[in-house]
């Protein structure tokens, strides 16, 4: 009724479109009655509309309605009986099984109620509806990010059911790879009882989060250079975490960039004295600590020299063009009024030096 009314259109008119009578036409609409299946195609050319425009229907939820539809069904599992609120998710997961996020969020509420089941074999069996779920959206989503997500989703089952195998058949067994919780796979060692795998990998973990954190602090440093009370403080946190992971040995260059811009940072910001301070570190790890360039374990990451080996790209620059960047870097108009200042002598001489061989 809604759609003929926006049309303009009589019951006469949909009825003689249809092949119908009038009173057929009334009978529907006031739900007395259903039109055959086969009269949908021919009612929505008449309205110019989808089939599913027509039924009221759309095969995809917005976000904002998956996200509140989350928050109730979680309520109804407190309050419902448990095998209720799957009978409704089920209903729901059917009406919508082509909006991935919808799916990627039901697979996220069982897995986090799962264990409400009745009876262990039945919480294994949502654990297995899960990775159904899980699995669709990851062969049929292009969303790269609902596909990460669905896939961590689906290890976490596994992780679940003891099954650590299919956990590194899913993942594999790289520790480079894009998925957001790489601690799944450590955990699946465990799980399969390789604690000196899991070790390995939790150690490549940390050390990898360790850099990208201390990269991005050396950029937020970098990108604040000119307003040091933004860039202080990140400054004086990346030192500390430079000195505690002791950063020279482990990765020289980060140790390099963070002195050069913390001093950029203090002589822009008016302190000579303390850019001089931290030009001297910075000639400390490029003479003593920079050469041969390499990434490096030591005592405390103590089981990455296989992830080392493995993942070691080549330096993109030679040495000798390495090391007279680092001279150049002092040359940076920066630096331009410590020229006549004694220890900022002493440094450029010491760098000369160390180029020269001496």
């Amino acid at each position: 009724m809604e759609e003929r009314r926006k049309k303009g259109s009589t019951q006469e008119e949909l009825a003689a479109h249809l092949g119908v009578v009038k009173a057929t036409v009334s009978k529907w609409e006031t739900g007395a009655s259903y039109p055959d299946i086969s009269m949908l195609p021919l009612m929505a050319t008449f309205f110019d509309i989808s089939i599913d425009t027509l039924m009221g229907y759309t095969p995809q939820m917005a976000e904002e309605k998956i996200e509140k539809l989350y928050q109730q069904l979680a309520l109804e599992f407190t309050q419902k009986s448990f095998e209720e609120v799957i009978a409704e998710c089920e209903g729901i997961i059917k009406k919508y099984y082509s909006c991935y996020s919808l799916l990627h969020r039901m697979a996220i509420l069982y897995l986090n109620h799962a264990p409400l089941a009745s009876t262990p074999e039945r919480s294994q069996q949502i654990l297995r509806d899960i990775v159904k779920l899980c699995e669709r959206v990851t062969i049929q989503s292009k969303d790269r990010e609902l596909v990460y997500g669905a896939l961590n989703i689906q290890a976490m089952s596994y992780l679940s059911l003891n099954e650590g195998e299919n956990v590194l058949k899913l993942l594999g067994e790289s520790l480079t790879c894009p998925y957001p919780d790489k601690t799944l796979i450590a955990q699946a060692y465990q799980l399969l009882g390789n604690e000196e795998k899991a070790q390995e990998a939790l150690q490549a973990i940390l050390y990898m989060n360790l850099m990208e954190m201390f990269h991005t602090m050396i950029h937020t440093i970098q990108s604040n250079l000119s307003d040091i009370a933004i860039a202080e403080p990140v400054y004086l946190r990346a030192e500390m975490i430079a000195d505690t992971f002791n950063m020279k040995h482990i990765n020289a260059n980060n140790c390099v960039m963070m002195y050069l811009f913390g001093a950029q940072m203090y002589q822009l910001g008016g302190f000579p004295e303390k850019a001089v301070e931290l030009l001297n570190k910075y000639a400390d790890v490029c003479i003593n600590d920079f050469f041969p360039f390499a990434i490096k374990a030591d005592g405390f990451f103590d089981k990455l020299d296989e992830f080392i080996t493995e993942n070691a790209t080549a330096t993109p620059r030679n040495d000798a063009t390495i090391k007279n960047d680092m001279r150049e870097q002092l040359d940076n108009p920066i630096f331009e009024s410590l020229n006549e200042n004694d220890e900022f002598k002493i440094i450029i001489k010491r760098i000369n030096n160390f180029l020269k061989g001496k």
